[in-house]
């Protein structure tokens, strides 16, 4: 009794629900006398030539397995931005006024130690007699030309604190004077001023640069 695959010969059969795939199953087919065939369950009737099929048992295969994707169990990193490096901040700065000539520096203490200057420098006395009068009165002896000439006085130089905006105009001020001088300077001459150099761009940091 022939055989034949579940696909071929269920297709006439499925739309009557004839055919259930996985189970085994008798049919015939039936043939009139035009030639026309049919399939059905029980045996044809009258004199139609009859063929009986035993439908296969077996269900098709199942398709092949899937190979599984590769899933990076790994959670995702965020992105973490280097850290801004911090500003340094504007160094305090004093400006300082030289008791000797009126010249005006920058002092990082605003406490520079005093000197002695010649009171001519100064202005006390002004003549030679307010000379000789002053180093009697500091309880000297009867001064000679040699200590007139050479009389000298403690002075200080006075320094008031720059603000934020004065001290950043003045840094500037003496990055562009070293700058100068680095550019003309030989090559012996330019170990100071290269640190200077240094000292300078650290201390503009909080200024923004130079």
């Amino acid at each position: 009794m022939p055989r034949l695959p579940i696909l071929s010969a269920c297709l006439a059969l499925i739309g009557a629900g004839l055919c259930v795939p996985g189970h085994a199953q008798t049919v015939y087919k039936c043939t009139g006398t035009h030639g026309e065939a049919s399939y059905q369950p029980t045996p044809c009737p009258g004199v139609q030539h009859q063929r009986q099929i035993t439908l296969d048992a077996q269900p098709p295969a199942p398709p092949p397995p899937t190979a599984p994707v590769a899933v990076d169990s790994a959670p995702p990193v965020a992105y973490i931005p280097p850290p801004t490096p911090p500003t340094a901040p504007i160094p305090v700065l004093y400006e300082c006024v030289r008791a000797t000539d009126g010249k005006t520096y920058l002092s990082a203490t605003g406490d520079p130690p005093g000197y002695y200057a010649p009171l001519g420098i100064v202005g006390v006395p002004t003549s030679l007699t307010q000379q000789y009068n002053a180093a009697n009165h500091m309880g000297r002896d009867q001064p000679n030309a040699a200590m007139v000439s050479g009389y000298y006085t403690w002075v200080r130089d006075s320094c008031r604190e720059l603000s934020a905006e004065e001290t950043c105009s003045a840094l500037r001020k003496d990055w562009a004077e070293n700058e100068h001088k680095l550019g003309r300077a030989f090559k012996s001459d330019q170990p100071p001023l290269l640190r200077r150099e240094a000292e300078l761009r650290a201390q503009l940091q909080g200024c923004g640069g130079p």
